[in-house]
């Protein structure tokens, strides 16, 4: 994978001009952006075109018959199917335009949760969920009173998946798991759980934040009941994300808010609400967000998302190696596929200082516990930093990363 480095398998250079912000300087040193789980960079056809919306179709969408109204609907509803179309959905009906992957999950919890979950079940989660993954299902468990019941992970960052075939009993309702972790950059056997989770019956959320902007995610192929992620890190605009669900968990799961363009009728006595998708999507939705979500998929495909995760897994197992030449550098786990995402200590430096100083040398990285305290718990730290890959990332850039934690270990001593 390194030597594919040299060979560019997708044109970085070229790439890198698509977006300005990669040529801003920081502190007197070129950006060198690596903190894309926290949030990527945007390309210029997504900048443009949430730009285009408000300068020449500002309407909302539904429910006018004016021009302005009927351009903007046909460029969100496009957008929904550009997104069907990426992750292999059925239907339009199975794409439900969200905030982002933390609203996504919230949904399901207060909808599916809510109509599914009583007491004496169980929910299934793992101990590398982000805390959006935890903390919904915390409060409903305590309204509920079901139990959340969670995979442990081994020093290696990776499932003890003979601990989640024990925890597969009767009483489980419901998997909810994370695809790529956002801390550790484990990329998991999901296919494997949504297998075993379904022989019993039961079905899977798959939180896919970390996972679609770096290979292809098919959910026909998966054959997940759900499944949730954010435009801000797939290089779209933040507060736009998507939940996908099967047609059918989605007709029998009840509105998660009430208000416009979610009814088919309203009166005094009764509500009728309206089909799907638009059944979850009360309110008027962020449009321009989704026509740069749109977008930015569309970027990703014409590129192509099997020569994105083949140079990234390059770029990763790059930086991986030279870190771990470094004395007194420790990196997170040790997981068999690895995406996005090393993770790393420093002896007797806190990431916080080791942040600091890498932003005086340009370097963007993401410092702390990550949403992520029970994988902190878990490796007995109270933080990482944490460099996080994209496509247009050079491996110039690593070896900057990599002398800054050599520059930093040096000032410390």
């Amino acid at each position: 994978m390194v030597s594919d480095l040299k060979n560019e398998i997708i044109d970085i250079k070229k790439i890198r001009k698509d977006f300005p912000i990669l040529k801003s300087t920081v502190h007197g040193k070129p950006l060198c952006y690596l903190d894309n789980a926290a949030t990527t960079q945007k390309p210029m056809s997504v900048i443009d075109s949430i730009s285009d919306y408000y300068k020449q179709k500002n309407s909302n969408i539904h429910r006018g018959v004016h021009f302005l109204s009927e351009a903007a609907t046909k460029d969100y509803e496009g957008a929904r199917t550009t997104i069907k179309n990426f992750i292999n959905a059925a239907s339009e009906k199975e794409i439900i335009f969200t905030r982002g992957t933390t609203e996504s999950i919230n949904l399901v919890a207060n909808t599916f949760g809510r109509k599914f979950l009583g007491e004496g079940d169980e929910v299934i989660i793992s101990e590398m969920e982000h805390h959006s993954n935890i903390v919904p299902w915390q409060i409903l468990a305590e309204e509920k009173k079901f139990k959340l019941k969670v995979i442990p992970i081994n020093d290696d960052g990776e499932l003890l998946m003979e601990e989640f075939d024990r925890l597969l009993s009767p009483a489980v309702k419901l998997v909810s798991l994370i695809y790529v972790s956002n801390s550790i950059g484990t990329v998991n056997p999901v296919r494997e759980v949504i297998t075993k989770a379904h022989q019993k019956n039961i079905p899977v959320l798959i939180d896919a934040a970390q996972a679609v902007n770096h290979f292809p995610v098919d959910v026909k192929e998966l054959d997940c009941d759900f499944l949730a992620f954010s435009g801000h890190k797939i290089y779209g605009p933040t507060g736009i994300g998507v939940l996908y669900g099967k047609e059918n968990w989605l007709k029998q799961m009840p509105p998660y808010m009430g208000g416009g363009d979610m009814i088919a009728s309203v009166s005094f006595e009764k509500t009728t609400f309206n089909e799907l998708p638009y059944k979850f999507e009360a309110g008027t939705p962020d449009i321009a967000g989704a026509i740069g979500l749109g977008k930015a998929i569309e970027y990703i495909t014409n590129i192509g998302l099997d020569k994105i995760a083949a140079y990234e897994a390059g770029l990763i197992e790059y930086t991986v190696g030279k870190l771990k030449e470094i004395e007194g550098v420790k990196i997170l786990g040790n997981p068999a596929h690895r995406a996005g995402v090393v993770s790393f200590v420093v002896e007797n430096i806190h990431p916080h200082d080791i942040g600091t100083f890498l932003d005086f040398e340009g370097v963007a990285v993401r410092t702390g516990h990550h949403c992520t305290q029970p994988v902190m718990d878990r490796y007995k730290i109270p933080a990482t930093s944490r460099a996080s890959f994209a496509f247009y990332n050079l491996k110039e850039e690593a070896d900057i990363l990599v002398n800054a934690v050599r520059k930093v270990i040096e000032v410390f001593k």
